[in-house]
C-alpha cells in the first residue's frame, strides 16, 4: 500500500502545483505567471515529487507513465491498474480541493475551463482533433524515452528527476497552445470533472494518446537499448 500512497500523494501533488498555478496563478493581475510559469510549475512538481516519492513508487504520477514503464519492464503488469487507480484517485482528490479554493475568491462567477485539456473550440488556440492528437502522442512517446533512459541502471545515478522534470516544462512550453498539455490522463481527468466546459465529452482523446505514446515511447527505448547492449 506504500506505492500506491505514493502515488496517491505524487498525482495530488503534480495537479495542485501544475493545475493549481493554472488556475490561481496564470493570469493574475499584474503579477501573472503566464503559460512559462505554468510550464515550469509542473515540471518541478514533478522534479520535487520524483525526489520525495521515487525510491517508494518509482513516481509515476502518470497512467501514460505507468503503461509505458509495465511495457518497458519496469513495473509488473499485476501493478498497473492498482497505479491508475492511485493516480486517478489522487488528481481527482487534488482538483476537488482546487474547487473549493477557488469558490473563496471574491466575485467567485465559476470555475469556466478549469486548466482542462481540449481540442477544437477547447484548445487554447483551437487547434484541430488531429493536431491535438498527433502532438499528445510524440510528446508522450519522448517523455517515456527520456524516463527510461534517464532511469536506466547505466545512467548517471541522482539525476532522472531533474531530466524528467525539465522534459516535462519543456513539453508544456511546446504544447500548450494546442491543448493545455496533458500527456497524463489522470490529471486531464481530475479537472475534467469539475470544469463547466465540454471537456468531459474530449477526455477520451487524453487517455488514447498519452498511452498510446507512450506505448510507442517504451519499444523505442526497447530498441535503443537493445542496440546499445
Amino acid at each position: 500500500m506504500h506505492k500506491y500512497l505514493a502515488e496517491f500523494l505524487g498525482t495530488f501533488w503534480l495537479v495542485f502545483g501544475g493545475c493549481g498555478s493554472a488556475v490561481l496563478a496564470a493570469a493574475f493581475p499584474e503579477l501573472g505567471i503566464g503559460f512559462l510559469g505554468v510550464s515550469f510549475a509542473f515540471g518541478l512538481t514533478v522534479l520535487t515529487g520524483a525526489y520525495a516519492f521515487g525510491h517508494i513508487s518509482g513516481a509515476h504520477f502518470n497512467p501514460a507513465v505507468s503503461v509505458g514503464m509495465w511495457i518497458g519492464g519496469r513495473l509488473d503488469g499485476k501493478e498497473v491498474i492498482p497505479y491508475i487507480v492511485s493516480q486517478v484517485i489522487g488528481a481527482a482528490v487534488s482538483a476537488f480541493v482546487l474547487y473549493i479554493i477557488v469558490q473563496g475568491q471574491a466575485g467567485f462567477s465559476g470555475t469556466g475551463g478549469f486548466a482542462t485539456n481540449g481540442y477544437a473550440e477547447l484548445s487554447p488556440n483551437h487547434f484541430s482533433l488531429g493536431s491535438a492528437f498527433l502532438i499528445e502522442v510524440v510528446l508522450t512517446a519522448f517523455f517515456l524515452i527520456i524516463i527510461l533512459l534517464s532511469t536506466h541502471r547505466n545512467a548517471p545515478a541522482g539525476f532522472a528527476p531533474i531530466a524528467i522534470g525539465l522534459t516535462l516544462t519543456v513539453i508544456h512550453l511546446i504544447s500548450i497552445p494546442v491543448t493545455n498539455t496533458s500527456v497524463n490522463p489522470a490529471r486531464s481527468t481530475g479537472v475534467a470533472l469539475f470544469a463547466e466546459t465540454a471537456a468531459l465529452s474530449q477526455l477520451w482523446l487524453f487517455w488514447v494518446a498519452p498511452i498510446l505514446g507512450a506505448i510507442v515511447g517504451a519499444f523505442i527505448y526497447k530498441v535503443v537499448i537493445k542496440e546499445k547492449d
